[in-house]
């Protein structure tokens, strides 16, 4: 018997979008909020504003050109955040629900708090 893993061709499913409100749930950004601004389901990270900041050593490319330090976002694994329910502001986990729009079944996506069940695309 051998352990099946994800190959490099396959994508792991991330639970938050891009444009979504999320929490940072364990590391040195721990409780910093921030938007979603890029993320890569083959490798199941996501790069958040504001959090995982780095400092990048820029060469100047050509002549005139200045070089020097930039900070920029780095990626962080989506197992690392959570999405903030844009309804009651609280982290949350994601449940899913479908109904019938338009003669089609559309998924939407749910608050799992018991007082909120807030649902959004």
């Amino acid at each position: 018997m051998s352990k099946t893993t994800k190959t490099q061709n396959q994508s792991m499913k991330v639970h938050v979008r891009t444009g979504d409100e999320v929490v940072v749930i364990n590391g040195k950004y721990r409780g910093k909020r921030g938007e979603v601004l890029e993320v890569a389901p083959k490798e199941g990270k996501v790069i958040v504003k504001g959090v995982n900041i780095v400092t990048k050593h820029v060469k100047p490319r050509r002549q005139g050109e200045q070089g020097g330090l930039i900070k920029a976002e780095s990626a962080l694994y989506a197992s690392k955040v959570q999405l903030v329910c844009p309804k009651c502001h609280r982290p949350t986990r994601i449940g899913h629900s479908f109904k019938e729009v338009k003669g089609q079944n559309v998924k939407f996506r749910q608050c799992k708090h018991a007082d909120c069940r807030h649902e959004f695309k």
